[in-house]
Parts: structure tokens; C-alpha cells; sequence
């Protein structure tokens, strides 16, 4: 697989180090091509997994992951010194979390989810751009796709609604 390496700011992380191996989602975000893509993907076995708990013990853990991406993400960027650069894809690893809160249980609810999440991580509606535009560091890589995550939840919740 081609990888970012040539990438200087990439090299100044190490997947040694559990932030920027977080940060990094596991290391697919540093797919040389869509690293967002294949940063929801790595989240798709967790989220498998955490299908299994309670709600409250998902929606815990999806709150916890997303407050200390919010450091992850912050410290991986100042490492680097990229204000969200495409390798760090923590926040899609939270906002895949997001998008499946109170999922329905099958792997089918699970690809739709992702399918609704990359939707509204890449187009970026209202306010979504807006954020990323205008709010920085560890929240502000984190934010916008929080609210992709919250978007793409609120869709398949209707989805399962009305099918």
C-alpha cells in the first residue's frame, strides 16, 4: 500500500505512540488515497463490537472517545504543525460512534450508517463547512464531524423509522 511516508509532517509522528496511533486511527489514516474513507472503516470492528453493550454503555464510551479526541487530535496537529491534516482521522473513528447510537442491530444498519456518514463528512452541509472552516485546533478538527455524525444518526433513526 502507498502511504503518506514522503509526507514531512507525517514523519514527525510515530504509530509507536498510543496519541498519534490514536490520532492516526489505528494507522488507516495514512492511506495515501481517502484517508477519511479508510479512518471510518478502521471504526467499523469497534463499532461492531460495541453493537454488543447497552446503550448507555455505548453512548459512554462514544462520549469518551469523542472528549479525548479532542485532545488526540489537537496534540497530533501540533506534533505535526498541519492544522488537520488528512492523516489524523480520530474524529471519523467518533463520528461513525455518533452515526450509530442507538443503531439498529445488523451489519446492514451498520454499512448504511457508514454510507451516511461519509455522505455528510464529505458534502459538509451548513453548518458543517462552516465549522471546519472557522473553528480550529483539537475542536475544531473534531466538531465537524461530530455534526456529520449527529446528521447521519438522526437519517438512520428516520430510515429505520419509516422502513
Amino acid at each position: 500500500m502507498n502511504l503518506l511516508s514522503n509526507d514531512p509532517a507525517v514523519k514527525k509522528l510515530s504509530l509507536k505512540n498510543p496519541v498519534h496511533f490514536l490520532a492516526l486511527g489505528f494507522g488507516s489514516g495514512l492511506a495515501a488515497k481517502a484517508p477519511g474513507t479508510f479512518g471510518t472503516l478502521a471504526a467499523v470492528p469497534l463499532v461492531y463490537l460495541m453493537g454488543h453493550l447497552s446503550l448507555t454503555a455505548f453512548i459512554i464510551i462514544t462520549v469518551l472517545s469523542t472528549l479525548i479526541g479532542f485532545y488526540i487530535c489537537d496534540k497530533a496537529a501540533k506534533d505535526m504543525g498541519v492544522h488537520d491534516h488528512g492523516a489524523i482521522v480520530w474524529d471519523e473513528v467518533a463520528g461513525l460512534m455518533i452515526t450509530m447510537i442507538a443503531a439498529p442491530a445488523g451489519l446492514i444498519w451498520l454499512v448504511i450508517g457508514f454510507a451516511l456518514f461519509r455522505f455528510f463528512d464529505i458534502l459538509k452541509p451548513w453548518p458543517i463547512r462552516w465549522l471546519d472552516a472557522k473553528v480550529h485546533g483539537g475542536f475544531g478538527i473534531m466538531i465537524d464531524d461530530v455534526l456529520a455524525g449527529f446528521f447521519a444518526l438522526i437519517c438512520l433513526q428516520l430510515i429505520y423509522y419509516f422502513v
